[in-house]
């Protein structure tokens, strides 16, 4: 799908090869730059790291997904080697790795609950 036309991604692009002096080592990736998001949730059952959530969501949408259910199929469908570069932990039981349901991409991208005496 083409960027709209007033997308403010091909001036990025442009303005990044304008800097030819910067090379890839000096650009944070992005899980790290994820990684100094702060968390909201209650750190007590958080099962995966908000940044590594984060990047599978925003590679899912890199990748053409346009709604949460799309998000929730990529993220289940994502080959084994990519969930590994994403910093997705491997199940300590299970041969495969933990990845967030579509439910909980949801939950998270809605923010805190209004209930108090619910937990995230």
């Amino acid at each position: 799908m083409p960027a709209d036309a007033s997308s403010l991604i091909h001036p990025a692009f442009d303005r990044l090869r304008e800097q030819s002096d910067v090379g890839p080592g000096q650009v944070p990736g992005l899980l790290e730059r994820l990684a100094q998001v702060p968390d909201p949730r209650d750190p007590r059952g958080v099962r995966r790291a908000l940044a590594v959530v984060l990047t599978l969501t925003a590679c899912a949408v890199l990748t053409g997904a346009t709604s949460l259910l799309a998000v929730g199929e990529w993220i289940a469908d994502a080959p084994p080697h990519a969930l590994e570069r994403l910093g997705v932990r491997p199940d300590p039981v299970l041969p495969q790795r933990l990845v967030p349901s579509e439910t909980a991409v949801r939950r998270l991208l809605a923010g805190p609950p209004r209930s108090s005496h619910r937990p995230w």
